[in-house]
């Protein structure tokens, strides 16, 4: 078991990943439990929070993997389901009433972007209000999308604010820091007690060109969404593996120009908080 104290808030592992020798962030990436474990212990990382994804043929076959993954990992990956409004009414209620019986969950996740439905969509009010009932933090893709067909509208940190201010006992966290919109991100963040970000997915692979412009760029702008928020205890360290590497994820983190305290809030002690690790 690898030291305590990181905690990487965004991690995906599915066998439906899309092209995942293309897309993850080395083509010889161990995409297994086996590999992603190793590649925590590697960095003292202790838990993930492991995210189901749309892709999936079906919810039950969806929540099934994520069962098997968290206990082969022993409970260190963390499972969150995934919901999808554009299946109508009777497909949010149907997959929350099969959503009842998954006592692990640690959160849900919704896809706007990749689909097309806003954060304010009308056919969450259900989810919103399970997710108060248990307890669960609501996880909401933000900003740029891999498929080159998902709708960026659809994904604004903006458009997350009506909905945090009609749910304020629903927690939400802006996946990606609503990249390129870290600015809008961060105000969303300091505007509302009850939303989080997530720092995943800012980098790509360390062979594309300019990464390390890249990596510099990125540390810049979560110091200044952290600064300009005045929120460390919001912000959450994730990696958005296999997209991005665990280690350029938490160098990225453990490098920024923060208060030791509040980097270690990033680094796992909101995630802990928030996702009830205690």
């Amino acid at each position: 078991m690898a030291p305590a104290g990181k905690i990487d808030a965004h991690v995906h592992l599915s066998a439906w990943w899309p092209e995942v020798r293309r897309t993850g962030y080395r083509p010889d990436l161990d995409y297994t439990v086996d590999g992603l474990l190793a590649e925590m212990d590697r960095h003292g990382i202790t838990h993930a929070v492991a995210i189901q994804i749309f892709q999936a043929p079906s919810l039950r076959e969806a929540l099934d993997e994520g069962r098997r993954w968290s206990e082969k990992s022993k409970g260190r990956l963390l499972p969150v389901a995934t919901v999808d409004p554009t299946q109508g009414e009777d497909g949010v209620s149907a997959a929350l009433e099969r959503l009842e019986k998954e006592p692990r969950l640690v959160g849900l996740k919704i896809f706007p972007g990749y689909r097309p439905f806003y954060p304010h969509d009308a056919r969450l009010g259900p989810l919103y209000e399970f997710a108060h009932r248990r307890g669960l933090p609501v996880l909401i893709h933000q900003g740029d999308t891999l498929d080159g067909l998902g709708l960026l509208k659809f994904a604004r940190p903006l458009e997350v604010d009506e909905v945090a201010g009609r749910y304020r006992d629903v927690r939400f966290v802006l996946c990606h820091l609503g990249n390129p919109w870290i600015d809008e991100a961060a105000e969303v963040v300091y505007k509302n007690p009850n939303v989080f970000a997530d720092t995943s997915g800012l980098l790509g692979s360390p062979r594309a060109p300019y990464f390390d412009r890249a990596f510099e760029q990125a540390r810049e702008r979560v110091e200044s969404a952290v600064v300009a928020s005045g929120r460390p205890d919001r912000f959450l360290c994730g990696s958005d593996w296999p997209l991005e590497s665990l280690e350029s994820a938490f160098t990225l983190v453990e490098g920024a120009d923060l208060e030791p305290e509040h980097r270690a809030l990033l680094l796992g002690g909101n995630a802990k908080t928030l996702f009830k690790l205690d």
